[in-house]
């Protein structure tokens, strides 16, 4: 089995609430401001943000475009996107679910909407060879989850039939698009219950 992971949220840090209430103390005071004003950020990983995910646009102009949609002065909204590497930090019960993983013989892979500047942070800062037998990251490949294009290339690209794949991600339209394409799939909510869905289809020991 090739078993494939989402990174934010799933073995990266990304809680994008409690992560602009710690940039933006002086915008956010609770978590429920912090998700309402996330979502006026990140437009839901559409629009400015998602032509940045999607390596169409860079740091600078997804910065400019943020500031003009949302009147947030520039600067302060440069922060957040100079800040999001820090905030990118690995989960440590998806390291060791990883690692139990390859030890039980599997090959894993990771398909990621990540801008090029994360990513290239991501490689440069964390083992991913030792993680991952290769992946696959949206802002290299100007292609986007949940886009059936990119789980097309990605099938290309880790050698393998639909059937053969089991993807792991936190965002449920990712989830049925990986579905829909005769991938086996879950969503992931912690480290925890992924085990226990792994364990239950007999990937790994109890």
């Amino acid at each position: 089995m090739k078993i494939v992971f989402d990174f934010g949220g799933v073995v990266f840090r990304w809680h994008p609430a409690s992560f602009l209430a710690r940039i933006w103390p002086h915008r956010v005071e609770t978590l429920e401001q912090g998700a309402a004003i996330a979502a006026q950020f990140f437009q839901n990983y559409g629009g400015d943000w998602g032509l940045f995910d999607q390596g169409l646009i860079g740091a600078d102009e997804v910065v400019r475009r943020i500031a003009a949609r949302t009147g947030w002065p520039r600067g302060e909204v440069a922060a957040v996107v100079r800040a999001v590497p820090d905030e990118l930090m690995p989960i440590p019960g998806t390291v060791v679910l990883i690692r139990d993983l390859r030890a039980a013989g599997h090959t894993l892979h990771f398909l990621s909407n990540m801008p090029e500047p994360y990513a290239d942070h991501l490689s440069q800062t964390y083992p991913l060879g030792e993680w991952f037998e290769s992946g696959l990251f949206s802002g290299r490949i100007k292609q986007i989850k949940p886009s059936a294009e990119i789980f097309a290339m990605a099938e290309k690209h880790f050698n393998a039939q639909p059937h053969e794949l089991l993807f792991l991600d936190d965002h449920p339209v990712n989830v049925d698009t990986a579905l829909s394409r005769d991938w086996q799939a879950f969503l992931f909510t912690d480290a925890a219950s992924a085990r226990r869905e792994l364990v239950s289809r007999r990937l790994l020991s109890a």
